[in-house]
């Protein structure tokens, strides 16, 4: 088998399992990908096969198929095959295709964001700890993955407490003349004004490390000793500070909860299905210690087996990730021997994948299953609900269908500067978070504080993006409804914006706050069409508000981002050549930015690590027309 894999395709009037027997002729039996495709040649479905000829010749049977693959069969008007020298490799390009394709009959992994990682960076005498998402491309030490910010975020706050890190940036550290806060309530040692050395602040970092890396007892006999020291020697202060980080290290282990004694590294996979849905619940243990977890809802027909979902959930998941050491799972693989080739080679090293049946690591199986039932109960008896609302919806506003996607939009600003408009998505699920957006507000000719300009960028720029990547409204990114925070001027703006795109079809609602916006009392604007109003009581009410509000937070928040780190920039940032080393070393020379900025170029010359080049290039920066 040659390394690059080949391509056949057969165009054929014929549809169905007739269409598929027309390729079997000309198919080889080696291992390869299969990819079934419409009339549209949209993609249906992508498999794997160890021997193509084989496996394509079981769909050629008129009968014996289950609901899923009898409708898939009866769509399919063409196919596509790709050779491989390995069942393996057939593996990893088929998840990789299932990623980009996202076909209607596999089971699809939608919630793919990174995990962050804790990063001890090691670029500084006083090496910084930070929550990091991400490639890793920062020198340092990477501690993860955890389920959420929130965990990392948990851990970083118990780091300070016992190990008294740093996690300002290098630029606070550089420029700070006093202690922060976070000394003051012993949450840091402030190294930036000398109240450490560089050898204490080491073993405080090497302690944090030690502590990421599992070995408590260790940290915690090692704290004790020292205190007993220090108050042998009657350094009271000193005692009292060592005791107070043991108590916080206790603190510590007995909030994580139930960490394994004998699974140093693994990521636990328990599936549950229910009424044609699934809930995949992935727990992380890292050095002995339970790092989070976090639930998935694959989409799935209802119709496969617990393995085949289970084996589609882990290609894809670790199709951009590297896997840990050992998987436990609830269900076996029916290609668990390629599974675990396919998994080693992708990590450089041996991962073993099992079914636990007894013992600590059957326990944690169990407990990751426990989780996965009762969130696939509650996610079902959210979806319930929320059909209700988006059914009440279309019943209220006289709708054509019940809208399946609805995207709210919204704009914030202040007099005009640092301007973001805001988009967020809605289903029959709830929110979909990982389909909001925001738009920096880029017009140059926009008078500021102008909503409907900055309402017409917004609009404009995401439906002459839909209308260029799916003209034909097939992707389920089309919305169904618009709501627009606003009366009837906006509505009538957001028409002609709509009308000029040729997209007016979409239905649009605008909510106007109303005079007691705090009683319920909002006015609904539709084009064309006299202002109504909800009773008060009524669900449907409170969920465009909940809607319109999740909006405003949205638009609100990604402003006030937006403006922070404008606030925070460094004009030395901007200097072609001047980097983290330089800037540090010109920071410290002169004290800020604005005394870099004023100082004559003889100064700059003198700075160590600033050639001559750069010194003029750095004056010309700041003096450039003067």
């Amino acid at each position: 088998m040659t390394e690059q894999p080949s391509e056949n395709r057969t165009d054929s009037p014929l549809t169905g399992h007739r269409c598929i027997q027309s390729y079997l002729r000309n198919l080889e039996s080696s291992p390869g990908v299969y990819r079934m495709l419409d009339s549209e040649s949209r993609v249906l479905y992508v498999g794997k096969a160890r021997n193509l000829k084989a496996r394509v010749s079981s769909y050629a049977r008129p009968t014996g198929h289950s609901p899923r693959i009898a409708r898939m069969i009866r769509e399919t008007a063409s196919m596509m095959f790709l050779t491989t020298r390995t069942e393996t490799e057939a593996l990893l390009l088929e998840q990789n295709l299932i990623k980009q394709l996202k076909p209607k009959f596999n089971v699809l992994l939608r919630d793919d964001k990174s995990f962050p990682n804790i990063l001890v960076a090691k670029d500084h005498d006083y090496p910084q700890i930070k929550k990091h998402r991400g490639a890793k491309k920062e020198k340092g030490d990477y501690y993860g993955p955890f389920a959420s910010a929130g965990a990392v975020n948990r851990t970083l706050n118990q780091l300070q407490k016992v190990f008294l890190l740093r996690n300002c940036s290098d630029s606070v550290f550089e420029t700070r003349t006093r202690p922060c806060l976070l000394y003051q309530i012993k949450r840091c040692s402030a190294p930036c004004v000398g109240h450490i050395s560089k050898e204490d602040y080491r073993w405080l970092v090497k302690d944090a490390e030690r502590f990421l890396k599992g070995s408590t007892t260790k940290v915690q006999e090692q704290l004790a000793a020292q205190m007993q020291e220090a108050s042998e020697a009657m350094e009271f202060e000193r005692a009292a500070a060592l005791r107070d980080r043991i108590r916080a290290l206790t603190q510590v282990q007995s909030a994580q909860g139930i960490n394994p004694q004998t699974t140093a590294e693994a990521d636990v996979i328990a599936l549950h299905t229910d009424g044609g849905q699934a809930c995949v619940q992935v727990f992380f243990i890292r050095s002995n210690q339970n790092w989070g977890n976090h639930d998935y809802y694959p989409r799935i027909s209802g119709d496969e087996d617990p393995s085949e979902i289970m084996e589609a959930f882990i290609g894809q998941f670790y199709a951009n990730r590297e896997p840990p050491r050992l998987l436990l799972l609830s269900h076996g693989l029916d290609n668990a021997d390629l599974m675990t080739e396919a998994l080693s080679e992708k990590a450089g090293r041996k991962v073993e994948v099992t079914v636990p049946q007894r013992g600590e690591k059957a326990e944690i199986v169990s407990s990751a299953l426990r989780n996965a039932r009762e969130s696939l109960a509650r996610k079902m008896s959210e979806t319930a609900t929320q059909g209700r609302l988006l059914r009440g919806l279309s019943e209220a506003f006289d709708l054509p269908d019940v809208p399946q996607r609805i995207e709210v939009y919204d704009n914030s600003h202040i007099m005009g500067t640092n301007a973001v408009g805001a988009m967020v998505v809605a289903g029959p699920e709830g929110l979909e978070r990982n389909q909001f957006r925001k738009f920096n507000i880029k017009g140059e000719d926009l008078t500021p504080g102008d909503d409907f300009g900055m309402m017409k960028e917004v609009l404009t720029r995401r439906f002459k993006r839909l209308l260029k990547e799916d003209p034909d409204r097939q992707s389920g990114t089309w919305p169904d409804l618009l709501l627009i925070d606003g009366g009837q001027g906006q509505v009538s703006a957001v028409h002609e914006i709509m009308a000029e795109l040729g997209v007016e079809d979409i239905p649009m609602i605008g909510v106007a706050k109303g005079i007691d916006r705090d009683l319920g009392k909002e006015e609904f604007h539709r084009h064309g069409k006299r202002p109504m109003a909800l009773r008060h009581n009524d669900p449907v009410l409170y969920f465009v508000q909940r809607l319109r509000d999740e909006a405003h937070r949205f638009a609100i928040g990604t402003h006030r981002a937006k403006r922070a780190k404008s606030m925070a920039a460094n004009p030395l940032d901007d200097i072609a050549g001047v980097g983290a080393t330089r800037k540090r070393a010109l920071l410290a020379h002169f004290g800020s930015a604005k005394a870099v900025g004023r100082a004559n170029l003889a100064d700059l010359k003198a700075v160590d690590g600033i050639s001559e080049g750069l010194a003029e290039k750095i004056y010309a920066h700041f003096h450039e027309g003067g």
